[in-house]
């Protein structure tokens, strides 16, 4: 397969991992096919694992073009399995699968297994990334000694964003920038055509693969440069409380918050794990030093649970909208801080977005039902934490801070 030049510096580059941020049409899954095609041939018994973000994806983006590029060797081919196999160099065989990050996401499906090489392709779009990495993926690397691709155009500033300045600290990490400009393949005046027909914040994402901010975010206020913090930043902690949003198949949550003595919250923690029963997360929320948690009032023997083992539980009332507009008042006047470690929480707040409303009708504003498990768990602890009277279908109810509980 002949590759471009862009294409042919990412491939001769050795770095264990490799992040490709690149334009639209910019040749990025050829490079992906070509690679795991490379890695499978020259030693028997690899395994090379494609990822797309659902199975359906993954068929229509890659498997065709596999299927081409391993014809002259291949021995074995199960399109209902989406699986390959080719004759190596050495006489053996080694395996080529597809997959949909769905699977790594619900059911956790890949741990245990021993891959030589992971293409992870659209990574911006993945839902909860760091947990199907660290969790799932990353581990099945390590027999090996394996490596990995992750290739994406932004979308907003995301997991991928903190995932491609990963080589300022680590240097097993490699990222690439290009455009769809550097596929000399692409006629040049077909790009213009599409950059005269878009917005200009569209195509610097989508061609010219910039981090732009996603548009219709529930938090547009929040800017890294502001309202992130490290462990040398000081504050004068006054109390400790905890947001938790639970869950199993989708991730529990717990974050940790400091109260400072000028009502300033600091998110320190977050605890972000799916597949944990409600027993692990209160042994886990005791070792906390928590004062206060704010847990989610949909699971009512949950809470149940967590009173009976002796933890300081409290009310929390089921309002969405009243917990955006606390977090946002306290976003905008800079009362709100986010520890630089706690990715997940990033992620979640600069993809956190409206739903669009459908033309002539007239329905509440309400956020999309992604990206909010760490959104809820802040929503409902700084809520309930801080003074605040609220009007619901013309009744008012008080909520007070610790301090008026007595």
């Amino acid at each position: 397969m002949n590759l471009t030049e862009p294409q042919r510096i990412i491939a001769r580059d050795n770095h264990r991992f490799r992040i490709l941020r690149c334009g639209r049409r910019f040749g990025k899954t050829t490079l992906a096919i070509e690679e795991m095609f490379t890695i499978a041939l020259t030693k028997k018994g690899r395994r090379i694992a494609y990822y797309a973000p659902t199975r359906d994806d993954a068929r229509d983006i890659a498997w065709n073009m596999l299927v081409d590029r391993c014809a002259p060797v291949m021995t074995y081919k199960n399109e209902s399995l989406l699986e390959i196999k080719i004759r190596t160099l050495d006489g053996g065989e080694s395996l080529i699968v597809l997959y949909g990050w769905e699977s790594v996401r619900e059911r956790g499906k890949g741990r245990g297994l021993a891959n030589d090489f992971i293409v992870c392709d659209e990574v911006p779009t993945y839902k909860d990334f760091w947990l199907g990495w660290n969790e799932v993926l990353s581990p099945t690397l390590i027999d090996r000694r394996g490596s990995a691709m992750f290739i994406g155009t932004p979308k907003g500033f995301n997991h991928f964003y903190d995932l491609y300045n990963k080589q300022e600290k680590d240097d097993t990490y490699k990222s690439f920038h290009f455009t769809s400009y550097d596929n000399p393949n692409i006629p040049a005046d077909e790009i213009e055509r599409e950059k005269k027909s878009k917005p200009e914040d569209t195509f610097s994402q989508e061609y010219l693969a910039e981090f732009r901010k996603k548009q219709g975010l529930v938090y547009p206020e929040f800017n890294r440069d502001i309202h992130l913090f490290d462990d040398a930043t000081p504050y004068r902690k006054i109390e400790t409380i905890a947001g938790i949003d639970f869950g199993f198949t989708n991730p529990s949550v717990i974050l940790v918050i400091d109260r400072d003595h000028d009502d300033t919250y600091w998110v320190r923690k977050e605890w972000y794990r799916t597949g944990k029963t409600n027993a692990e997360l209160i042994e886990v929320a005791k070792t906390m030093g928590v004062n206060i948690f704010y847990p989610d009032p949909a699971e009512p023997d949950r809470i149940e649970e967590m009173k009976r083992a002796g933890l300081n539980v409290r009310d929390v009332i089921k309002d969405i909208p009243t917990r955006i507009d606390k977090v946002r008042t306290l976003i905008k006047n800079n009362k709100l801080r986010f520890h630089k470690d706690c990715v997940n929480l990033i992620s979640e707040i600069e993809m956190y977005s409206w739903t669009e409303k459908q033309t002539g009708k007239n329905e509440p504003e309400l956020p999309v039902k992604e990206y909010d498990h760490a959104m809820d768990a802040l929503g409902m602890a700084l809520t309930m934490n801080a003074p605040l009277a609220i009007e619901e279908k013309g009744q008012e109810f008080n909520l007070y801070s610790e301090s008026t509980y007595g």
